[in-house]
């Protein structure tokens, strides 16, 4: 095809994306310099940021078979360049702003894997062909083996990176074969020729269906949906707080967005098979993911089930593929997005700068309201939220769900979610709870003094009032999330 100035525009956030990590790459092997890596990673993904609305005015616009820009895909990566600036801000704080206090080895290479990774958050949330998911969900998925592991002094750390790392490939071959069986049956492998041959047979063939289910299990997989869910507390456990925080947020959305639109083109409820399995995985996610973080002492491993369960909430979305779908999902994903960051931000401020391992232990955080009480505060609306409470963010998204459901009559579905809130309400309010109780002497980590006013804090800050404001106030951004569609 022939490429036009129109196509180098709606292309512009991930070529931005691309050259900014090739700078950060070039930057590394002239001379290793933690700050400029740094502020090069912040200004080509704000770059990047802000090239959004002339790729906008231009959308839609195809590029090439893999890639179609549209409004859909502008909304997605504006959420992943965002979570990722917050992410590239985090680690910058974590990894220790001083040479020779914080992290022991090289940094530089931190952001370089961070924007490897966003740029293929940014092909997966454009594409609408399985080669381009494909593409994108690898560029996604490799960087991410080594964010987990790049705190390679800590046992724990290695042991996350090697199970993320065998587990996601066995996911990608599950990805694969399906691809190959939908492509043997169709002979199609752009979502709609798919969709079309799927729609087009009453009773579409075992081989079709097979291909789906199996294209489902991969997704599940980087989705870590039960039953494919076991390696997901022990990652984010292992991970840095920073890393883990790109995982729950830019990495998920990016496949979820990915799973959205694919299932748009191909209603789960064309068959009954496929609405059962996504059914069964909604509720299995809920209660598990719920019902396992109750027993969790680390807050890491606390978030890391919670996610499991959130991504359950969204499943029923997912079933009911009609009417507010689309924008349910794009407003849960929004304020989930904002909330965990919150939580796993001040994971990293109170393990900052780094120090062998983070502060994950719940036991660390008790008492902290007579220490750094702001801070306290941040996590407190962020768990709110997390809870789904009114007056915070989180409430908004799962009301959204719910009414999808009411409208879609998923009646045992929403039984399901309201009782995995519940669930969840205990153990968020444990570590609330923990927050206010008398400080012990097994303190070992503590956020700075200061740390309102570095950049990380500064962040974390407007997190915790958009978080709340949302809650009040959340006509903006219901406004901007109703233009958003696959059009």
């Amino acid at each position: 095809m022939d490429l036009t100035a129109h196509h180098f525009i709606v292309l512009l956030p991930l070529l931005l994306t691309c050259a900014t990590a090739v700078l950060v790459m070039l930057g590394i092997a002239w001379q290793r310099n933690h700050s400029q890596s740094y502020l090069l990673s912040v200004l080509g993904l704000g770059a990047a940021l802000l090239s959004l609305p002339a790729a906008l005015h231009s959308s839609p616009q195809s590029v090439t078979a893999l890639l179609t820009v549209d409004r859909f895909a502008c909304f997605y990566m504006a959420l992943i360049l965002l979570a990722s600036i917050a992410c590239v801000t985090l680690a910058h704080a974590y990894l220790g702003e001083q040479q020779g206090k914080g992290y022991p080895g090289n940094r530089e290479e931190l952001y370089l894997l961070m924007l490897l990774a966003t740029a293929g958050g940014l092909v997966l949330v454009s594409t609408q062909h399985l080669a381009g998911l494909f593409i994108g969900l690898e560029l996604l998925s490799v960087p991410t083996y080594g964010l987990v592991a790049y705190a390679f002094f800590n046992r724990r750390s290695l042991e996350g990176g090697i199970k993320h790392m065998v587990l996601s490939v066995a996911g990608s071959a599950f990805l694969l074969f399906g691809i190959a069986l939908l492509y043997a049956d169709t002979g199609s492998l752009s979502f709609a020729g798919v969709g079309d041959r799927f729609m087009a047979d009453a009773h579409p063939a075992a081989l079709i269906q097979l291909g789906m289910g199996m294209l489902l299990v991969g997704l599940a997989f980087k989705l870590s949906l039960v039953p494919f869910h076991l390696w997901t507390p022990d990652v984010y456990e292992g991970a840095p707080a920073p890393a883990a925080a790109f995982l729950a947020t830019a990495s998920k959305v990016a496949v979820f967005a990915v799973l959205l639109r694919l299932f748009q083109f191909l209603p789960a409820a064309s068959t009954p098979a496929l609405h059962h399995l996504l059914a069964i995985i909604a509720v299995a996610s809920i209660l598990v993911g719920n019902l396992l973080a109750l027993l969790q002492n680390n807050l890491k491993r606390l978030l890391g089930y919670s996610s499991i369960a959130h991504f359950g909430y969204l499943v029923i979305a997912l079933v009911a593929s009609q009417g507010l779908a689309v924008e349910a999902v794009s407003v849960y994903l929004a304020t989930y997005v904002l909330t965990t960051l919150g939580a796993f931000g001040v994971i990293t401020l109170m393990s900052t700068p780094y120090s062998g391992r983070d502060c994950d232990a719940l036991y660390e955080y008790r008492g902290l309201f007579w220490r750094r009480p702001y801070l306290t505060a941040v996590l407190t609306v962020m768990m709110l939220s997390l809870a789904g409470i009114p007056l915070t963010a989180g409430f908004i998204g799962k009301f959204y769900i719910i009414a999808v459901g009411v409208q879609a009559e998923l009646w045992w579905l929403l039984g399901a979610l309201v009782l995995g809130s519940a669930i969840g309400v205990f153990y968020y309010l444990r570590v609330m709870v923990t927050l206010f109780m008398v400080e012990p002497n097994l303190r070992r980590h503590d956020a700075p003094f200061d740390w309102g006013q570095r950049a990380g804090g500064v962040m974390l800050l407007v997190v915790a009032i958009l978080a709340f404001v949302l809650g009040i106030y959340p006509q903006p951004l219901l406004a901007m999330l109703s233009s958003v569609n696959l059009g």
